[in-house]
């Protein structure tokens, strides 16, 4: 499979994403957590390029094989904090609507919020979004995997 597009190189888009990818960093949300959220929602999505790129960026900031290997299967691994599942629900529930999943309920937003205060959930929340963005952008446009990072 080929790249529908090889050079989208809007400035004043990349200029827009890179503040939203400050204000998700500046939330106050462990890097690991935010890596972890884009990874999850990246491979229920099947986006090949933000799979790849997602398990470099979490191995640049110390996270290891064991736990990126079982991401898919969080639930039913002992390798994830309490606030790490309640991010990772959070993710499955907001990306998953597509699926006629009924989304966000409150009792995954409030587990969410028993560990995140509102800044971190504010940061989460974007970062599911951008995510689900870029996934949606890459498969719209056959981006490879390893060849957009």
């Amino acid at each position: 499979m080929e790249a529908r597009v090889k050079d989208s190189g809007n400035p004043e888009v990349f200029g827009a994403i890179q503040q939203i990818v400050k204000a998700v960093h500046a939330g106050g949300v462990d890097p690991l957590v935010l890596e972890l959220v884009h990874l999850r929602a990246s491979q229920i999505n099947g986006c090949s390029p933000c799979v790849h790129g997602g398990v470099q960026s979490a191995k640049r900031h110390g996270e290891t094989d064991e736990r990126l290997h079982n991401v898919v299967a969080w639930r039913e691994t002992p390798f994830y904090t309490e606030p790490e599942r309640a991010a990772l629900a959070l993710t499955e529930a907001a990306t998953r609507i597509q699926d006629g999943e009924p989304g966000v309920t409150d009792a995954i937003w409030e587990a969410a919020a028993k560990h995140f205060d509102e800044k971190q959930l504010g940061a989460i929340t974007l970062n599911i979004a951008l995510t689900n963005f870029f996934n949606r952008i890459n498969r719209t446009t056959r981006q490879q995997a390893g060849q957009t990072w």
